[in-house]
Order: structure tokens, then sequence, then C-alpha cells
């Protein structure tokens, strides 16, 4: 059992390194070190969690038990964690926010000195590395200290799903973010499950009833299950926000390489720095964009704007819509021009028929996706007429 307890930390542990990247660069963010927090307290509850690491506590301390107040104080600090990163999650005003985070800061503070000094009054001689709940649920003070942990669990598992129900319709659309918020809210539940399966045997002994099977069997692996869900639902939404971006990224770079070849020839002033096989692609992207716009301002000059208005008219005749006759007839002078300046030719005027060195529909999907390129639109009156 000890190694499934290590194996879901150690699953825990690569989530937080995942996250500490983000941590460590914005030391000051308030949500950034929540995150890392509460994976850290997630991976120290099932750490400490593990009978071999619960029985190498006691030896190490020589207190009998006194693992069991250890684990259950991490667990209340993963409580408040959740709570406190919920809170800030989902925001408000300054003020709403400042008061639950004193109101979780106080109650689960209180509740982990409460778990000490009961444990202290209590009677705990006789070791238990895995049935610490039920073997001591009938023990005065001992009783309590348990019985104050899962309530404590209980209510903040209710408050998170309480605040996560009333969240889930709030982020319908935004993908990863609603992923994560569904995710939590599995874990959560499952972690009900766990709270409800440990007080049915708690209860069940002091009916004098043997049901330990429930807490010793059945709710670690909920536990288990609870813990992984939740730490990916708070990590998924960053991972899955950040994966979009760099697909977004590559995917933008390949579409606009068409276009960067068609300008190659005009940046000979301006050619960009080479950059190493392993430069991040968003710089890759940003260098591309900025080659395309100095090229594109080059070429300025030599767009005609009668060439261009009769090109757009050639298109409406051939049965074009006007946003499609315009960005083609573009595309068309872009290209020629480029053209002309490649070879030298940097006086006159760009005409159909010039050597072209892309194919003008390619570049006109291109300028359509990316207007914010299309230097040749400068040259328009505000009606988005060619200007003559």
């Amino acid at each position: 059992m000890s190694s499934s307890f290590w194996v879901i930390a150690a699953v825990l542990g690569v989530g937080l390194a995942y996250k500490l990247p983000a941590f460590l660069r914005g030391g000051r963010n308030p949500l950034a070190r929540q995150v890392a927090g509460l994976l850290l307290a997630a991976c120290a509850v099932f750490f400490f969690a593990a009978p071999t690491t619960i029985a190498r506590v006691n030896d190490l301390t020589g207190v009998p038990n006194v693992a069991g107040p250890v684990v259950y104080t991490l667990l209340t600090g993963f409580c408040a964690s959740c709570l406190l990163l919920i809170v800030k999650w989902r925001g408000g005003t300054p003020a709403s926010v400042r008061r639950a985070t004193w109101l979780v800061h106080g109650s689960y503070g209180t509740v982990i000195v409460l778990l000490w000094v009961l444990f202290a009054l209590g009677e705990h001689q006789v070791e238990r590395t895995r049935d610490l709940d039920t073997y001591y649920a009938t023990t005065p003070w001992m009783r309590e200290m348990i019985l104050l942990y899962l309530l404590g669990h209980t209510v903040a598992v209710l408050v998170t799903s309480a605040l996560l129900w009333s969240w889930e319709s709030r982020v319908r659309g935004r993908r990863w973010l609603h992923l994560g918020v569904v995710l939590l809210s599995v874990g959560y539940a499952l972690n009900l499950v766990f709270d409800g399966v440990k007080l049915v045997a708690v209860v069940a002994r002091w009916g004098g009833h043997d049901l330990d099977w429930l807490s010793t069997t059945a709710a670690p692996p909920v536990a288990g299950v609870a813990g992984l869900v939740i730490a990916l639902g708070f990590i998924l939404p960053h991972a899955g926000e950040h994966a979009s971006h760099q697909l977004a990224d590559r995917r933008e770079y390949r579409d606009l390489r068409p276009l960067a070849d068609a300008l190659c020839g005009v940046r000979s002033a301006a050619s960009p720095v080479p950059m190493g096989r392993f430069t991040r692609r968003g710089v890759r992207l940003t260098q591309r964009r900025t080659a395309i716009r100095d090229a594109l301002r080059q070429l300025e000059p030599h767009l005609d704007p009668t060439v261009l208005e009769s090109a757009v008219r050639g298109h409406l005749a051939h049965g074009k819509t006007t946003e499609e006759a315009r960005v083609l007839a573009e595309a068309e002078a872009v290209v020629a021009a480029a053209a002309l300046v490649a070879v030298g030719r940097t006086t006159g005027r760009a005409a159909p028929g010039a050597a072209l060195t892309s194919t003008p529909l390619t570049l006109s999907r291109i300028l359509r996706r990316h207007p914010d390129l299309d230097a040749a639109r400068r040259n328009r009156t505000p009606e988005g007429r060619v200007a003559s």
C-alpha cells in the first residue's frame, strides 16, 4: 500500500515541477503561489500517509501515532489551500476576497491547533499505521480529534464544491478553464465519497459494529484518484492554454511561409537575424511577422492604386465578391511589386504579367487571415475604395 501512496505523491510532484517555473517567474503572483502551495501540500499528504512513512515518523519522534495528527494537519492545510485558491481564482471585490481569506486562515488554523491539543490529551500508546481512525474511534479525545479532521475536511469539500458549481456556468465556452472546473468538481465529489466512507466506518465503531474495511481498504484508492483529478484540474487549464498557444503559433508560422518566401528578395537591407535550432516558436513567429511587415512597407511605393482598382473590377466581373476581389487584387499587387524589386527594377509601376514568385491566390488567403499584415490596405480610402 505504501508504494501506491508514493506513486501518487510522485505524480503530484511532477505537477508541482511543471508549475514551479511559473511560480519562480511570478513569485509575487498570489495564484502562482497558491497553486504551488496546494500541490506541495497534496504531495506531502500522500507521502506522509503511506503506512511505511507513518511508522518511520513514529520511530523518529518516539511518540506513538504522532504521524496521525501530522497527516491530519497536512490534509487540513490542503483543504485550506483549495478553498483559498478557488476564492482567489473566482475573484470578486478586494474586500470580499480579503474577508474570505481571513476566514479560511482563521477557521482552519484553529482546527489545526485543536487537532494537536486533542492528540495531546488522548491515550494513543498502541501504534496503528493503517487503521488509526477506526481503532481509536471510541477513545476519549482521540475520538474528537478524528471527528474534527473528518468534519473539517467535509466542510471544506462542500464549500469548495458549491463555489465550483456556481462558477461552472460562468466559464462555459472557455474550453480549458471549463474542463479544469469540471475536473475539480469530479475530484471534490470523490472527496465527499472518501469522507462519507470514513465517517460510516467511524460511526459504526460507536455502535459496536466493525466496518473497518471501509476506512482501510475502500477509502485510500478513492482519496488517491481524487487527489490526482484535483491536481489535474488545477494544472490542465494552464497547460492546455499554453499548448493551444504553441499550436496556434506553429500553425501561423507555417501559414505565413509562402508570403515570407515571396517577399524574401525585398528584405536585403534588413534581413532577419539567424536563429538557432532551439529558438522558441513564438520568437520565430515574431521575427517572421516583423520581416513581412518591413518588406510590405518597402513595397508600398510600388503598389499602384490604379492597377489595384482595375484588378478589383476584373475580379468582380468574374463573379467574385467585393471582399474576395479586393484581397485577390492586393495579393497580385504585392507579388508583382516583390518581383520587380527582386530583379532590381525599383522604378516604374507594378503591372499584371510580371514574374510572380508565389501564387496570388495563396497570398490572398494569408492576407485575409492576417489583415494586420496587409500593407496595400494603407493605400485605400476610409470607405474601402482603392485610391485613384
